[in-house]
């Protein structure tokens, strides 16, 4: 679990895709002062295992649904990432739950200047936006952020300039593409009132017994 605070910006040094090896190279500093075989770090919001690491950096297997469910395929050598360490049970949660599991992939529609803040638009399918809801969570790129405004096709959010400085969004440009992941209570809740609907249909006793 994360919570979509990004600790360090790092850097891809190498991609392997082959029969064999589907490995991702990453370099980082502030990642490895507490960094074991097997931890789980979010990669640009992808929940990957640590296969090995060393004094510059960590390797990490990354299976090919992987790549090609998240931006993870369009990386390259010398890409930049947003890097963030497991949530500690004794630490502050300063975002919000961040699972890891991303949802799907957005595109980058447009970017403006709004005093010392700058608006990025996303556009993403149906299956995401259902789950997007104005002053809502979202994790972009595994950043925790609120949704500012949402329409058929896209959503937007507000980015501050300590987040553009500390996180890949600094580096993006229109038309690049990022990774989606729903907040996982609504994810919950959707599903539980499809069910609930499925089977006997949303009323007023329904709603008046579970508290509403």
């Amino acid at each position: 679990m994360f919570t979509g605070i990004v600790e360090e910006l790092g850097e891809v040094e190498s991609i392997v895709r082959g029969a064999k090896a589907q490995r991702i190279s990453l370099k980082c500093k502030v990642i490895l002062e507490d960094i074991h075989m097997g931890d789980s770090i979010a990669v640009n919001g992808v929940c990957l295992t640590v296969v090995d690491h060393d004094s510059k950096g960590f390797l990490a297997d990354v299976m090919n649904e992987t790549f090609k469910r998240s931006g993870l395929g369009s990386l390259v050598a010398g890409s930049k990432v947003n890097l963030e360490r497991a949530l500690k049970a004794d630490g502050r949660f300063g975002g919000h739950i961040v699972s890891g599991h991303i949802d799907g992939t957005g595109t980058i529609q447009s970017i403006r200047r709004d005093g010392n803040a700058v608006w990025f638009e996303i556009k993403a399918g149906e299956e995401i936006l259902d789950g997007i809801v104005e002053k809502g969570s979202v994790a972009i790129d595994g950043i925790s952020l609120t949704v500012a405004a949402v329409k058929r096709d896209s959503f937007a959010v507000s980015i501050i300039p300590h987040t553009l400085k500390e996180t890949v969004l600094g580096h993006k440009s229109i038309g690049d593409v990022v990774n989606l992941e729903n907040d996982v209570i609504g994810k919950y809740v959707k599903k539980y009132m499809a069910r609930n609907e499925e089977q006997r249909g949303l009323t007023k006793e329904f709603l008046f017994a579970n508290g509403f």
